[in-house]
């Protein structure tokens, strides 16, 4: 039922987009080819374009390899801080301008940053596409970082950074989680930065991380929607050609991260954090992997068979059972470019015992690994992902979305192909085989947080 499902979906993607992807079905593998037109400027810049011209709109995603974890002390949230400043003025089109012609026009736009990059998107109508290629040189070459804007702009930063951590314990928890996962690493601080560099970092500092990183061979773009690909392509190469590459990025970035993403923390531990929770919040985490590797994906497979929905392994043993320990439950394997975390989280019940419920639950993760495992439980996940694997196909903004990910973290945005061959040949044995060795004790930290938890004086 599901793959039929599935079948009717792809088809209608590509019914309803103007061949912008084939369907194919190889030995009983179900694949999609989007038409992707390619091109590279002088200055390393790579665009792609995906014409759709079922309806005179467009995506416009611009992708740049840079993260939380090129920032070094003193300048953490360089990159999230930066996101903010992009929309405040460049030389050509000045202070609040950027929104004025985007929404002005009937479009959106919106970014966001992670550990590894930064995106940033708009959506317009197809007429307006030679604008948006101006505005993002702009951008890109000149942008303003105006000095008044730019202290306006640390207040909103910091006010963000108060709400997403200081004043949220499931922010405060899953920062804590990872602060002490990648201890020592790039990836142990804040995407928005620590307050004491927010507070301090000047905006010549930022200029400087700017100019370094915002190169145009430190990004690509993916158009897709109702243009012309060699008009975009002469469009792009008029405005973009005659922005300098950076020559220096590679030896800039080895510097940035010369501590390297070796796990070097402390494990098998407990830390409790003082919240305001009036019941426990939890999160146990083990040691991961970065994205790529096969292995990565029989992770995935493994957590979505432990807390994926209310028919998994662990929501029916700790929610939906006759003696439920947890509101909710669920598990993540969470695959960064550099390394890994695959952590169980949740929220426990009124007057369960934190530490009699980790007893359990580690347990029951010894139990699932040995006995609990079966052929149905894994099938019905490869169903599961079969399904959603396309989901949001159906809009200029999911293609771009989705093809621009897989070129940023796999160097080849058609890799979606072959990582549903991968999952569909992932077998029982190998999914055993990950659950014993990284659910193990050792290479684990539990995280709890609560109103009635000691408070620390160590920060986040």
């Amino acid at each position: 039922m599901r793959v039929v499902f599935l079948l009717t979906c792809l088809f209608l993607i590509s019914c309803s987009s103007n061949k912008t992807g084939e369907i194919n079905n190889e030995d009983g593998n179900v694949k999609i080819n989007f038409d992707v037109k390619e091109h590279e400027l002088e200055n390393g810049l790579k665009v792609f374009v995906v014409e759709n011209h079922k309806l005179p709109i467009f995506s416009y995603y611009t992708f740049f390899n840079v993260g939380g974890k090129h920032e070094t002390d003193g300048i953490t949230g360089a990159s999230h801080f930066l996101e903010h400043m992009m929309f405040k003025g460049a030389k050509k089109y000045g202070v609040n301008e950027f929104d004025e012609n985007v929404e002005g026009n009937g479009g959106t736009n919106n970014a966001y940053t992670t550990n590894d990059m930064t995106v940033y998107y708009e959506k317009m109508p197809s007429e307006h596409i030679n604008l948006i290629i101006d505005i993002e040189a702009d951008r890109m070459e000149n942008l303003l970082l105006e000095p008044k804007g730019f202290e306006r702009e640390r207040k909103v930063v910091l006010e963000e950074r108060k709400m997403r951590y200081e004043n949220s314990d499931r922010g405060k928890i899953y920062l804590s989680m990872m602060k002490a996962m990648f201890e020592g690493t790039p990836y142990g601080t804040s995407v928005i930065g620590k307050i004491k560099d927010l507070k301090s970092v000047t905006r010549d500092q930022f200029f400087d991380f700017f100019k370094k990183y915002y190169a145009p061979n430190n990004a690509f773009i993916f158009i897709v929607g109702d243009v012309d690909a060699d008009d975009v392509f002469d469009e792009v190469d008029k405005k973009f050609g005659g922005i300098k590459s950076n020559p220096n990025l590679d030896e800039l970035k080895k510097t940035a991260m010369k501590d390297g993403f070796a796990f070097r923390g402390k494990y098998n531990r407990d830390i409790y954090l003082n919240g305001t929770s009036v019941d426990p919040m939890f999160m146990l985490a083990f040691k991961g992997v970065k994205v790529g590797p096969r292995i990565a994906y029989v992770l995935d497979i493994l957590s979505s068979i432990l807390g994926d929905g209310q028919s998994s392994y662990l929501n029916k043993k700790f929610v939906l059972s006759k003696n439920p320990m947890t509101s909710n439950i669920y598990a993540a394997n969470y695959t960064l470019m550099e390394s890994g975390v695959f952590f169980i989280g949740g929220q426990l019940l009124p007057k369960v015992n934190m530490k009699s419920f980790k007893k359990k639950l580690l347990k029951n993760i010894t139990k699932i690994c040995s006995n609990e495992l079966t052929e149905r439980s894994l099938q019905k996940v490869k169903n599961q992902y079969l399904v959603s694997f396309f989901d949001g196909l159906d809009t200029n903004d999911g293609i771009a979305s989705f093809l621009g990910n897989r070129q940023a973290f796999y160097g080849d945005h058609a890799h979606y192909n072959k990582e549903m061959e991968i999952y569909n040949s992932i077998t029982l044995d190998e999914v055993k085989s990950a659950c014993d060795e990284f659910l193990n004790k050792k290479d684990s930290i539990y995280l709890t947080i609560w109103k009635n938890n000691p408070k620390s004086k160590e920060s986040i």
